[in-house]
């Protein structure tokens, strides 16, 4: 089994992407993001072919449409996981 600290990958507001380049594989992927407080517009739309599952972990996030706003006066933290939807980009 093979452990991934993304926490440390990511200093402040931002997005680490945990993907194929560090696992090998295409079948997944996963996002941890941090927005500042009081942070809004932070645009999360899935690639073509991909399909997202989003968790806040921090905070009170705001979603509408594909974008997100922190409602709080502290760092929020979520994270992403997604993966292939049927007809992905891999597929043929």
């Amino acid at each position: 089994m093979k452990v991934f600290d993304v926490r440390e990958k990511l200093a402040g507001s931002g997005e680490y992407i945990l993907g194929a380049k560090e696992t090998g594989s295409h079948a997944c992927y996963l996002i941890y993001g941090v927005m500042g407080p009081g942070e809004k517009g932070r645009e999360l739309k899935a690639g073509h072919g991909h399909e997202e599952i989003i968790l806040a972990l921090v905070g009170d996030l705001h979603l509408n449409g594909q974008q997100v706003d922190n409602r709080t006066g502290i760092e929020a933290v979520y994270v992403i996981s997604g993966g292939h939807s049927g007809g992905g980009h891999h597929e043929r």
